[in-house]
């Protein structure tokens, strides 16, 4: 991991939605630490220096050391809420963990080789990213930034399967797991120019149904006038 993440933070003891609003205005983000069988502890956080981590993406994915008191514990990110409608952070909760027990976490998943695809190099495709994330399990020290996925080899309609990804070895897939075996990703034309073309179809067939209607109208027109020759 070549991240390594510091979370200072203090201890709390008041509780309830006027501290949490108190500890707020004061810059702090109330947080609890759970886990590991130890009991709760109710911690703030300085506002700023956790957005500043939240710009990392690995610091969704990632061990981190959380300092209380002078005090050093690992633990991972399992939740934050933000405010639906400011850049504030509202609440978080770190997990602990314990060096020989299995966590599941979220990690996001980063395409590799887009460039090299048959599909998109070749045949104008693009590549449609359609999970970000995937949900593992496995032991702390086997955690992962994130999961690589090779699409180099995608020709034009052409998908990944999770069943198809490389994962490391001591990561299982949660999904799997349940026997669920959903698309990656695919490469297949733009929407765009899918639409475009399938007007045109439309317009070819409108115009071949036009000329055969007229058709059918003059071939009428000339029963009709025989049948006035032979009254």
């Amino acid at each position: 991991m070549s991240e390594d993440f510091v979370v200072k933070a203090t201890s709390r003891t008041a509780q309830g939605t006027s501290a949490s609003r108190r500890l707020r205005r004061e810059g702090k983000v109330p947080t609890i630490l759970y886990g590991g069988g130890v009991a709760p502890q109710m911690l703030a956080v300085d506002q700023n220096e956790l957005l500043h981590h939240l710009d990392h993406e690995a610091f969704y994915s990632h061990i981190l050391k959380v300092e209380v008191d002078g005090e050093q514990q690992q633990a991972v990110l399992k939740d934050v809420q933000r405010h639906p409608s400011k850049p504030r952070l509202l609440h978080m909760d770190l997990m602990r963990i314990v060096a020989g027990q299995k966590i599941r976490m979220t990690v996001p998943l980063h395409f590799t080789g887009e460039k090299l695809a048959p599909g998109i190099k070749d045949e104008g495709g693009v590549l449609d990213r359609v999970r970000s994330e995937l949900e593992i399990e496995c032991l702390p020290k086997d955690l992962p930034e994130f999961i690589e996925v090779d699409v180099s080899g995608l020709s034009l309609n052409e998908s990944i399967h999770l069943e198809e990804l490389t994962l490391p070895e001591g990561i299982i897939s949660i999904a799997l797991m349940h026997e669920e075996n959903w698309t990656v990703c695919a490469v297949h034309m733009p929407r765009a120019l899918v639409e475009e073309t399938d007007e045109d179809e439309d317009e070819v067939a409108a115009d071949e149904v036009e000329a055969t209607e007229q058709g059918d109208g003059e071939d009428g027109e000339g029963d009709d006038s025989g049948d006035d020759d032979k009254s």
